[in-house]
């Protein structure tokens, strides 16, 4: 299996993270990645690639245009301003403010909390670049598979499903995996699938597909009423319009373990297949560890092999694999790659 891999992902380190009240190292930092890139130079995967450009006017397709060129200019602006730190949000165009469904201020402070769905996710002068860097990994890994067939590895950072049309957070800031559901639709497949198997819901992928019909979008995770990101992901959530139905939630309380855990990927899997899915893109966060510092499931690290391998026996799609959480440092390398073993096996 093919990896994708841009080393651009460093110019993206923020120092802080608002966590428990305090400035803390971020959770999503550049060493999560040099733990699967160890793993699988051990376990005789191909040599990484580096990526081709990143094509841009796919990202058009699924966001908006403001909020991209807000991240690209983002900097600029809060350096222009004659700000000292890094970009945080510090306002929220929130439920009662009518400022919500008001075009963006033009103070770039007002800009940040406008296009923030969250306080933990700081903007550095490196973000734009890291982002689009991680977007040519899933574009590359993308064309691989649509060529070749199989499946392919995009080792992404960012990360991308918390991403919505309009919002960033959650360390996201352009989805990945709406990018590629979308060339996987104008490459000629009828039908796409997405599942996320991160533990925390991928809010902004299924806010992007939420009322589309040509794009499943099945999620495993935390229950909203207990994780991040708190307000999406019910059970009850299924899309709108065309979607209607193209949306299948799995969220799980806290405690956890594998069994319970595969049922629902069982389930999704059957979703998947009813579906009559032609390609399949896999938001491949291992935060569902039993050791994870930010999440409660209970999972071994054995469990992430099965994982693969029930999706490869399962679907036997074209598929491609896009990194996205799992903090547990030393554990993440060892499960990730587990999972695309355990595909390759299957």
């Amino acid at each position: 299996m093919q990896t994708f891999f841009s080393e651009d992902h460093r110019l993206h380190f923020p120092q802080g993270e608002l966590h428990g009240g305090e400035l803390v190292t971020p959770f999503e930092r550049p060493s999560r990645v040099e733990y699967v890139l160890r793993q699988l130079k051990e376990r005789g995967f191909p040599a990484v690639t580096t990526p081709d450009a990143v094509d841009l006017s796919i990202a058009h397709r699924v966001h908006d245009a403001g909020f991209l060129n807000f991240l690209e200019t983002a900097w600029d602006e809060w350096k222009a301003a004659g700000n000292a730190g890094e970009i945080i949000a510090t306002g929220f165009a929130a439920r009662r403010m009518s400022g919500a469904f008001r075009p963006p201020p033009r103070d770039i402070d007002g800009k940040v909390g406008y296009y923030a769905l969250a306080a933990e996710t700081a903007i550095t002068g490196g973000t734009w670049k890291a982002a689009c860097s991680s977007l040519a990994s899933a574009q590359s890994a993308q064309r691989h598979v649509a060529a070749k067939g199989g499946a392919a590895f995009a080792l992404c950072r960012p990360p991308g499903h918390h991403a919505a049309s309009d919002m960033f957070g959650g360390y996201c800031f352009i989805n990945n995996a709406a990018v590629v559901a979308e060339m996987f639709r104008l490459g000629g497949a009828g039908k796409v699938a997405v599942l996320d198997v991160d533990f925390h819901h991928g809010n902004g992928t299924q806010e992007i597909l939420y009322a589309r019909g040509d794009v499943l979008f099945a999620s495993l995770h935390g229950h909203p009423e207990d994780a991040y990101p708190y307000f999406t992901g019910y059970a009850d959530e299924s899309g709108e319009g065309e979607g209607e139905g193209a949306t299948a939630n799995y969220p799980m309380r806290p405690g956890t373990a594998y069994g319970e855990w595969s049922q629902a990927l069982d389930e999704a899997i059957a979703r998947i297949k009813a579906f009559g899915a032609e390609a399949l893109v896999v938001s491949l966060g291992v935060d569902a560890y039993k050791d994870d510092p930010i999440s409660f499931f209970k999972l071994e690290s054995e469990d992430f092999r099965r994982c693969g391998n029930r999706l490869a026996k399962g679907l036997g799609l074209p598929t491609v694999f896009l990194m996205e959480g799992g903090y547990a440092i030393e554990a993440v390398g060892i499960n990730t790659v587990n999972v695309l073993e355990g595909f390759a096996e299957g």
